[in-house]
Formats: C-alpha cells, structure tokens, sequence
C-alpha cells in the first residue's frame, strides 16, 4: 500500500507545482506560510496526502495531542497537496508538510508522482535562509535551476555546491532525473530576526511566485502585517546600540551590492518561452511506480 493517498483530481489548467516544507529550507516559516496563504486564498482542493508513519522518527517531531469535549485526538506531520483554481493563465498545485527524516528517495517518487498526476508543466521548490539580508531593505530572492536553459531564461543561477544535501536537493535531483523542469527560489531572512512569523518574507515570496507565473497571490494585502512586523523588529534594534551599529553597517553593504533583477513581465515571458520550446514529455520507461494519469 502506497504511503501517498489520491482524493479526485480536478481539472487543471497548465499546473504550476509549488512546495515548500517545514524545517532547515524554512527560516521563519516564510516558505510555508506563503504557500498556505495560496490555498487560503484560491479555490482550493485537497487532492492527495503522504503518511507522516515511514518518514518520521517522532521523537524529533513529535505529534500533538489535543482534547475536545473530553476526547484525545492525536494530530500528526502532514504533507497534503492542494489543488488551487485561479484567475490567472495556469492553476497551481501546492504541496504543504514537514521535512522527512526518513525515506528521502522514496518520499522524492512521491513528489515526482503528484507532480506527473496533477499535470505540472513546470515545479518549484519554495524556501527560505537566514542570510545576511536587513530587516529595512528588501528581502532578495535567489534562485537555481539545473536546466541551462530555464536557468538562462529566469536568470537564475545552477546549482553549483558539492557535499551534503537536505531533502529539498533530493526532490529536486529526482525531479530532473525524471525530465520535470525544476527550479528553486529562496527568500533571505534576516539571521538576526530568524523567528516566525516573517509577513515581509511571506510577502517578497509571494511577489516573486506572482511575477514568475503570470498568477495573482494578492501580496499586497500582507502589506500592513510587512510594514508593522518592521516596525517592531524597528523598536527592538534601536533599544540597543551594538544592534543598531551592526545593522548600519549591514544596511551600507547592501546598498552597494545592488543588483538588477528583471521585471514581473520578462520572467513571465520567459517561462511561457521556455515552456513552448520544451513541449515535449519526459521518457516514460522513467516513470516512478504508481499511476500518472489524473483520476
């Protein structure tokens, strides 16, 4: 019996698969949050799950227990996978969980499955790093793609580090191993306010998932939660001198290592330029097990 569960499928329109998991690849919780903002906020469908028992060892993430009406009921990690209907030129399909223990490989077919099920013509894994990023200026968004050209295209960076790997490196090897086009984008977080909530993460991810797609995340509605969640972090940086030093000294660098990054309108172009020149289908000797028609 497979681990990773089907509901129905809905019809979807050129999918785009995003995911993002709760851990190392999720400072502040701003990957997450800004894919749970998506479901939240478009028509959305459970359409698939993976059992949290094979990939966990629970006494590092341990379940909760909860009481209702005197009733204990134990909720576990999840992974569940969303279907989300927009009113833009594609559909998304979100995958929302926690970072596996175990089972890496195995939990990557599974990725690879939903995103040949769900249709995705295209898939990217959502994160977030402590870096040396300002709490003041905007948050950068980095990005790699293994395929020169969808990398040329989005004008991001390949992959280029060599040692060891979390889980989001196997999805994504899995993922181009199978012929999916695959990209990573990444917000930097400030190392020095790395506590969730970050709205203005959330938000800068957001921005960047809407200019990529062509699909509206309605960012601007976190734009009071940015704002105040600056202020506070404001308040807390001038209470004590040292801090206030050093993050003037950050706020220098980083005003003069700017870089231009193309506008919403060219990385849009892109992808649909790329998606046109690469329209045919990965090798289905391939294929992982298990089905890769929508039911």
């Amino acid at each position: 019996m497979s681990e990773l569960t089907w509901h129905t499928v809905p019809p979807l329109r050129r999918p785009l698969l995003l995911m993002a998991y709760e851990g190392l690849f999720d400072a502040g919780a701003s990957a997450t949050a800004a894919l749970e903002w998506i479901r939240d906020h478009t028509d959305a469908t459970l359409i698939a799950e993976i059992d949290a028992e094979p990939f966990f060892n629970f006494q590092e993430h341990r379940p909760l227990v909860s009481l209702e009406d005197g009733k204990r009921t134990i909720t576990w990690p999840s992974t569940e996978v969303w279907a989300c209907k927009t009113d833009g030129a594609r559909d998304l399909v979100v995958m929302i969980g926690v970072e596996p223990h175990l089972m890496w490989r195995s939990f990557a077919d599974h990725v690879v499955e939903v995103a040949r099920r769900s249709g995705a013509e295209i898939t990217a894994t959502i994160g977030a790093m402590v870096a040396l990023a300002v709490h003041s200026r905007p948050f950068p968004i980095t990005g790699s793609a293994a395929n020169p050209e969808l990398a040329r295209r989005m004008n991001l960076g390949q992959p280029s580090y060599q040692g060891p790997t979390g889980v989001v490196g196997v999805i994504n090897e899995r993922l181009d191993h199978f012929g999916l086009a695959v990209m990573s984008l990444r917000v930097s977080v400030p190392h020095y306010v790395p506590a969730p909530p970050n709205p203005k993460a959330t938000q800068a991810l957001l921005r960047r998932i809407e200019q990529t797609s062509g699909v509206p995340t309605k960012y601007e509605e976190l734009d009071s939660d940015a704002a105040e969640w600056v202020r506070r972090v404001d308040a807390a940086v001038v209470s004590d001198a040292e801090s206030q030093s050093y993050v003037s000294r950050l706020e220098s660098q980083i005003d003069s290592d700017e870089e231009s990054l193309p506008s919403g309108d060219d990385l849009a172009a892109e992808l649909e330029a790329f998606l046109r020149d690469n329209t045919e289908g990965p090798d289905d000797a391939d294929d992982p097990p298990g089905e890769s028609g929508i039911n």
